[in-house]
C-alpha cells in the first residue's frame, strides 16, 4: 500500500520542514556532506538530485571531525538553489561568541532550521592534534537559540533589531545502551527548545517504537528516523566498526553478500526501513554517502512521491 507524501502543500521553500512537522504531516529530510575544498558543485548537484523529493537537505557540519566546507556557507549556497537547508551547528569548534555570531549570521542569511549538536570528538577525525572549544554542548546551544528567539541579548538587555526565528533541533540515539540517560537527555533537550528530533541511523525498529512510544510521543515533540544506505556487506562492517553506536544486524549483513546486486539491496532495504519507520515516527532522514542520487528511487521503492505544491524562494 502506497504512504502519502502530502507534506508542505502550498509553501514556499523555507518553511517546509517546519510546516510540516507542526501541522502533524509526514515530513522526509536527506543529508549531504560539504566538500572538502572550495569547491561547492558536487555537493550542490547531490542536493539538486533530492529536490521535489524531500522537505529540507541537512548539510552536515565537520562531521567525524573531518576538514569540510564550512556548514552556513553551503546552507546559503542551497538556499540560493531553491532548496531548503538544515543547518548542522556543531559546539566542538566554537565558543559562546562563535555560537552566537553563527546563528545570527544564518537568521540574516534566510537559514532557519538549525540542529544542535555538541559534535564528534577531535579524536575521531584526521587532525587530533587539533584543540576542540565545547564550551557548549547541544542543550546549552538549544538554550542560546531560545533566548535569540526570544528577542533576547545573552549578554544583556534586547536584541536591537527583534527576535530571530530559527527553528531547532536536537540529535538522540533510539538505540542507546542507557535507556535512563536517553530519556533524561532527550527531556532536557525538548525542554531547551528542540522543536524536532534526528535520529542516529536506526536498524532496530523495535528501539524506535520504544523510543517513539515511551519518550518522544509523551513529550510531544517529532522524530525523524535515520536511515542509512548501505552499499555492500564490506559497508556495513565498515560502518559497525568505526561509528560509534552503529549495531547493523549480522542478517543485513548477509542479505547484503548474498545478493547478486548489492547496492540494489541496499535501496531495497532501506525503502523497507523508510515503509516501517513512517508507521511509528513522523518522518525519516536519509544518509547515502556520496550515493545522494539514490534517495528518490528509495522513496519510491517505499510507496511516496514528490512532494505536492512546493514553491520556490522568490
Amino acid at each position: 500500500m502506497a504512504l502519502p507524501h502530502d507534506g508542505a502543500c502550498s509553501t514556499r521553500v523555507g518553511l517546509l520542514l517546519q510546516q510540516a512537522l507542526a501541522s502533524g504531516q509526514l515530513a522526509i529530510t536527506a543529508e549531504v556532506t560539504p566538500p572538502r575544498g572550495g569547491d561547492p558543485s558536487r555537493t550542490l548537484a547531490a542536493a539538486k538530485a533530492l529536490k521535489g523529493w524531500v522537505h529540507a537537505v541537512n548539510v552536515t557540519d565537520g562531521s567525524r571531525a573531518v576538514m569540510r566546507m564550512s556548514s552556513l556557507a553551503m546552507c546559503r549556497l542551497l538556499l540560493d538553489a531553491g532548496i531548503e537547508p538544515v543547518l548542522q551547528l556543531a559546539c566542538r569548534d566554537r565558543n559562546r561568541i562563535a555560537l552566537q555570531a553563527d546563528l545570527l549570521g544564518a537568521h540574516a542569511l534566510g537559514l532557519r532550521n538549525v540542529l544542535c549538536l555538541t559534535g564528534d570528538p577531535v579524536r575521531a577525525g584526521d587532525q587530533p592534534e587539533a584543540r576542540p572549544v565545547n564550551e557548549f554542548e547541544a542543550v546549552r546551544l538549544l538554550q542560546l537559540v531560545a533566548q535569540l528567539n526570544g528577542g533576547i541579548d545573552p549578554v544583556a538587555g534586547e536584541l536591537p533589531d527583534g527576535a530571530t526565528a530559527l527553528f531547532a533541533g536536537a540529535a538522540a540515539d533510539p538505540q542507546s545502551p542507557s535507556w535512563s540517560g536517553l530519556k533524561s537527555r532527550v527531556g532536557r533537550k525538548q525542554a531547551a527548545g528542540a522543536r524536532f528530533l534526528q535520529t542516529q541511523m536506526v536498524t532496530d525498529r523495535a528501539a524506535l517504537e520504544r523510543f517513539v512510544g515511551e519518550i518522544a510521543g509523551p513529550l510531544g515533540i517529532p522524530v525523524l528516523a535515520g536511515i542509512f544506505l548501505l552499499k555492500s556487506a564490506k559497508n556495513a562492517v565498515f560502518i559497525n566498526r568505526v561509528v560509534p553506536g552503529a549495531n547493523i544486524p549480522q542478517a543485513v549483513i548477509d542479505r547484503l553478500a548474498g545478493a547478486a546486486n548489492p547496492a540494489a539491496e541496499g535501496v531495497a532495504i532501506a525503502a523497507e526501513q523508510v515503509a516501517s519507520y513512517l508507521e511509528l515516527a513522523q518522518g525519516v532522514h536519509l544518509m547515502a554517502i556520496k550515493a545522494e542520487e539514490r534517495i528518490p528511487e528509495i522513496l519510491r521503492l517505499a510507496g511516496l512521491g514528490p512532494l505536492a505544491g512546493v514553491s520556490s524562494i522568490p
